[in-house]
């Protein structure tokens, strides 16, 4: 519009500039002269190209609107009636709302796509309309990235159905899974150490992935930043990168990967828990036969090796990343897998080795290496959660002793009768709370009072406050309560103190000589100073 404006000051405009002018915006010739009228009247209209000239004000999304849509969850209709009841609540002369349909213009034309996902179902939706810059592809063992991650797949665990979690680290240069540790329950450090440790080594079967990397990029896990674990990467000299909470686009590499294993190989599995059912509820087949733990297990690291060894990511360009992998000059930091077990245990100090072994967590382990070993001095590296076992060093020199094993360790038949013990009383106890917690109330069609559901009678209610009645609140007193006794004839009770004060006197106190002291006879404690009627004491 600007070429225009100045070819018309010029008188150098014609029929053909306009022609071509709605040509290249796809618009008519007559629209075309109406953007040029209102921008000699607005010179501010022709900043942008093809900006339609307002005649007008027209609505704009104001503050107030962005609450309302946060409010009602990017539903433009709720946000127009509440605007309408809002504006027959002001003193008249109010601003008439806008209709819909300018309210829907409004928000489709001041609001980005991004903000209308944010405002309707919060940052995460926001996040999938951002831009985000990819970083360049380095070297193999420049950085990892970890993560857990729940499959969500029912895998039958000592006869109980759960999903397991995956703890898994993965090259960013190369897209290699260089390790993984699948847990039954909640992951915890031991997972951790467990795929690091899968990681690192390069021997069969882990190979030939791994080494030790520069860096490893962690989300704030607690698991990954607590102290054993942070331990570990420092004796083994690894970087960790701690990422800020919510920013999953930080680590895309093994986002990825958590994305692309659901749908390329848990989505086929028995048990997969987000699989659509028919019917209006999504249960689980009862006739289903789940995978054990072993089996499921088994099948995922072949998985795993699948997609080191066949898949092509895109990122790679039409190769394997092994290939990648074997491709990069880079030289490998490998660390010995005696010296890498070492460093990924927990230590737990310097005991005293004593007849009896080593008393560790109230419980004592022994070992064969032992005999004639009383008396020293030892330090104690564990792997936690594994309480069978603990290894053993010499606490002055370092020297590895060797491992010590939990000295009365209980059988399997013994283990497996505690714990159904344990799962019978826990059902028990859940019946017996949601009992008590079950009240009933009555469907309420208008504003009201809750009711309450389940009457009784009024010979049930007198047969309920009459066993309340008689019962004896002596009986529930504490065992070791002594009853109140009456005081001795000797003592000076307040009753007595009251008869012999005189008006306007005070009461005459005990005497030393007596052995007695002004007494509550209740409770045996001392009694207040007594007043008179003026309030004197």
């Amino acid at each position: 519009m600007r070429r225009l404006l100045a070819l018309r000051q010029e008188q150098k405009l014609t029929t053909r500039h306009v022609r071509l002018m709605a040509q290249s915006l796809e618009v008519t010739e007559r629209t075309v002269w109406r953007w040029l009228a209102a921008a000699e009247r607005d010179e501010s209209a022709a900043e942008e190209p093809g900006a339609r000239a307002q005649t007008r004000d027209r609505f704009t999304v104001t503050p107030e609107v962005r609450r309302l849509l946060a409010l009602w969850k990017g539903n433009v209709a709720a946000v127009h009636r509440e605007l309408t009841v809002r504006a027959a609540r002001q003193p008249p002369p109010a601003a008439p709302p806008p209709s819909l349909p300018t309210l829907h213009r409004a928000i489709q034309r001041d609001l980005t796509p991004g903000e209308r996902a944010g405002l309707a179902k919060g940052e995460r939706a926001a996040r999938k309309h951002d831009v985000f810059l990819a970083r360049p592809r380095g070297w193999r063992n420049q950085a990892w990235e970890t993560d857990h991650m729940q499959a969500p797949v029912l895998v039958d665990v000592d006869g109980t159905a759960r999903r397991p979690w995956i703890t898994w680290f993965t090259d960013c240069a190369t897209n290699a899974i260089t390790g993984v540790a699948v847990t039954p329950g909640h992951p915890s450090r031991e997972s951790v150490l467990a795929a690091l440790r899968s990681a690192v080594l390069r021997e069969d079967p882990y190979g030939p992935f791994g080494g030790l990397p520069e860096k490893v990029r962690v989300d704030r896990g607690k698991d990954f930043l607590s102290r054993t674990v942070t331990a570990a990467f420092d004796l083994l000299d690894v970087g960790v990168e701690d990422l800020p909470a919510y920013t999953p686009h930080l680590k895309g590499t093994v986002e990825g990967l958590n994305r692309a294993v659901e749908s390329m190989f848990l989505a086929a599995l028995p048990g997969y828990a987000r699989q659509p059912r028919p019917g209006k509820r999504s249960s689980r087949p009862k006739d289903e036969v789940l995978l054990g733990f072993e089996e499921f297990t088994a099948r995922l690291l072949e998985w795993t090796r699948w997609w080191n060894t066949e898949h092509q990511p895109a990122p790679l360009r039409g190769k394997t990343p092994l290939q990648v992998w074997q491709d990069d000059p880079t030289p490998l930091r490998d660390v010995p897998a005696t010296d890498l077990w070492t460093f990924t245990l927990e230590d737990a100090g310097t005991r005293t080795l004593t007849s009896r072994g080593i008393r560790f967590k109230n419980r004592d382990y022994v070992g064969p290496w032992m005999t004639g070993q009383a008396g020293i001095q030892v330090r104690i590296r564990f792997m936690p959660h594994h309480d069978h076992r603990i290894e053993v060093y010499h606490a002055a020199t370092g020297r590895y002793l060797g491992p010590a094993d939990l000295a009365d360790q209980a059988t399997d038949e013994q283990i497996s009768a505690v714990r159904k013990a344990r799962a019978a009383r826990a059902r028990r106890l859940k019946k017996d709370l949601q009992a008590s917690q079950r009240e009933r109330y009555a469907a309420a069609t208008q504003a009201e009072a809750p009711q309450r559901l389940g009457a009784l009678t009024t010979a049930q209610a007198g047969a309920e406050l009459a066993q309340a009645t008689d019962t004896d609140l002596s009986d529930l007193a504490l065992p070791d309560l002594i009853p109140p006794a009456a005081p001795p004839a000797g003592w000076r009770t307040p009753a007595s103190l009251a008869a012999l004060t005189t008006p306007g006197l005070p009461a005459p106190l005990p005497s030393v000589s007596d052995g007695a002291s002004v007494q509550d006879g209740r409770d045996g404690r001392a009694a207040p100073p007594t007043t008179d009627e003026d309030g004197d004491a």
